[in-house]
């Protein structure tokens, strides 16, 4: 038995080794490189347990009904932590600390990585710092209702969205516990990024917020930061005040003496016939505003038994679109001079007025002062929680009364994976945004459809494989598209112009040739010799020209 307790002894210490850093002022650190399970106890709690949807007899194993906790990595990281695995589950897990942390010893430092790696819709991520278990509650047995001193994190649902600091506090008249929320929260980082939340509860009476080292909210404990406020009213109404029944609230009363006027006509209409009004010239009295529409046709299926006489549908009488309106003609209303509506004679001061009637203030039995709050002592850490999301890292949990070693924890452990997700984040962003095609992306698109068509038109057919290579070359470089585009343009332009203006001037010249031809006779056969010599010195030219155009199309 005694090297049994000694063995266990050994095994407390070599935990506390572990989890305690060698600084004295550190009382808890769980970074998760190791498994949490040993340290860390589940919830046996029956309302952690999620019974199956599957038919059959229901069953209380926890493997199978509770929220799962696991030992993961943080995703792109080597990085472990304490993750919620599953959706839609209540999640119950508790330490115990080496020791108890006494507010009044000085200040005390609570803080915690988070990593929503799938994002918060509707749910908690706070840790609950528990009072010792004499207060009534054990870790297998840890629930809602387990006594802590102070909850402090991120908790999201609805219109709630905020990062609680929440701490229980004893009344010295009462005994009774009352939970003071802080006004006005910050809100917690709503991306899917690691983040770490800290706390500072110092000895005069003031607590910090922080988020990723930044200060987000300071409050004063026994202020009007909280709600409600610590210290109570020095006195409350009287309950047993009763207002008289002779008390007169009424500001205003009507005047008694008032009588209403002799003309004063109440029947007279709020709204009369404009009798100046007259009717529009071109009114169509005998038109209505819909006609049968002339084009609609009874379906071939329509059977007058069962489906009724059919009827064609309505639409705009055409003929009221130009005249100035169709049907009978209604003179419009205007407002009635006459009207005074329903007479009420005017207000007075009430003579009797007293006021607004509240019960007189009494001292409040319950009133106490104080210089510090009554911050109970904590003794452990749990995480109770109903969230509706997975994915939920908790990592890096420390309580120590040093805030430049918290600083320093965040330095080395928090802001190193915060610095890489940021960066592997933007890369991403910065991926999609060439990967989702816009508006230009779209239009690009279109216009080298209709681009690649250029090519396949037949006159183009000797410069289809340049004209190819042309558009594929500036489909693949953003910098060459607009080039692209009006080169391709610019050489179909060129070689249609080129074929056009070159078919003309052979038709030109072969016409003069003919005209050559006509004008000589048979009777001059000097003249015939001449024009053939000539006609075959323009053929000749012709064709030399023609070839030099071609060449030059072809260098183009």
């Amino acid at each position: 038995m005694a090297r049994a307790r000694l063995l266990g002894g050994l095994l407390f210490l070599a935990c506390v080794t572990v989890l305690v850093a060698a600084d004295a002022d550190t009382v808890f650190y769980d970074s998760f490189e190791s498994s949490w399970e040993g340290r860390w106890v589940v919830s046996e709690s029956s309302e952690y347990l999620v019974f199956p949807s599957t038919p059959g007899p229901r069953t209380h194993n926890l493997t199978e009904c509770a929220g799962k906790w696991k030992h993961e990595k943080s995703e792109g990281h080597e990085d472990y932590g304490l993750l919620v695995s599953e959706k839609a589950r209540k999640y119950g897990i508790a330490v115990d600390l080496p020791k108890q942390v006494d507010f009044k010893d000085g200040t005390v430092v609570l803080q915690y990585d988070l990593r929503l790696q799938s994002g918060l819709e509707c749910g908690g991520a706070y840790l609950k710092y528990l009072l010792p278990q004499e207060a009534g509650w054990t870790p297998s047995k840890f629930d809602n209702s387990a006594p802590y001193s102070i909850m402090f994190g991120p908790d999201k649902c609805g219109s709630t969205n905020k990062v609680h600091f929440i701490f229980r506090h004893k009344s010295p008249k009462t005994g009774e516990y009352v939970e003071h929320h802080l006004k006005s929260p910050p809100s917690p980082v709503g991306d899917k990024l690691s983040h770490v939340y800290t706390a500072v509860i110092y000895s005069n009476n003031t607590v910090k917020i922080l988020v990723d080292g930044e200060e987000q909210k300071t409050a004063d404990l026994l202020s009007n930061d909280f709600d409600p406020a610590v210290i109570p009213s020095k006195t409350i109404p009287d309950p047993e005040d009763k207002k008289p029944e002779d008390w007169d609230e009424r500001a205003k009363i009507s005047d008694p003496s008032a009588t209403k006027p002799d003309d004063w006509d109440e029947s007279a209409p709020r709204e009369i016939e404009d009798l100046e009004a007259v009717k529009p010239e071109g009114w169509l009295d005998d038109e209505p505003d819909e006609v049968d529409d002339p084009e609609a046709t009874k379906p071939e299926d329509w059977d007058d038994e069962e489906d009724g006489e059919w009827e064609a549908p309505q639409v705009p009488n055409p003929k009221c679109e130009e005249a100035p309106g169709c049907g009978e003609w209604v003179r419009p209303t205007k407002k009635n001079p006459a009207y005074k509506g329903k007479w009420s004679a005017p207000l007075i001061d009430n003579p009797a007025y007293k006021g607004i009637w509240k019960p007189q203030e009494i001292p409040n039995p319950d009133y106490f002062e104080l210089e510090k709050p009554n911050l109970e002592s904590i003794a452990a850490i749990g995480i109770e929680i109903w969230t509706m999301q997975d994915g939920i890292l908790f990592d890096n949990i420390l309580v120590t009364h040093d805030e430049e070693e918290a600083k320093q924890y965040r330095e080395k452990t928090w802001k190193v994976k915060f610095d890489a997700e940021k960066a592997k984040a933007v890369e991403e962003e910065e991926k999609e945004k060439e990967d989702t095609p816009g508006p230009l992306d779209s239009f690009k698109e279109k216009i080298f459809e209709l681009l690649y068509q250029i090519p396949e038109l037949s006159f183009l057919a000797a410069y289809k494989d340049k004209l190819i290579e042309i558009l594929d070359e500036a489909e693949k470089h953003q910098n060459l598209t607009i080039g692209g585009l009006f080169g391709v343009i610019a050489i179909t332009l060129v070689i249609f112009y080129s074929l056009l203006c070159g078919g003309k001037k052979k038709a030109k010249d072969t016409a003069a040739i003919a005209k050559k031809e006509d004008t000589v006779t048979a009777d001059d056969p000097t003249d015939a010799s001449q024009a053939t010599e000539t006609s075959s010195e323009i053929a000749q030219e012709g064709e030399s020209q023609g070839a030099q155009k071609r060449k030059s199309r072809r260098e183009t």
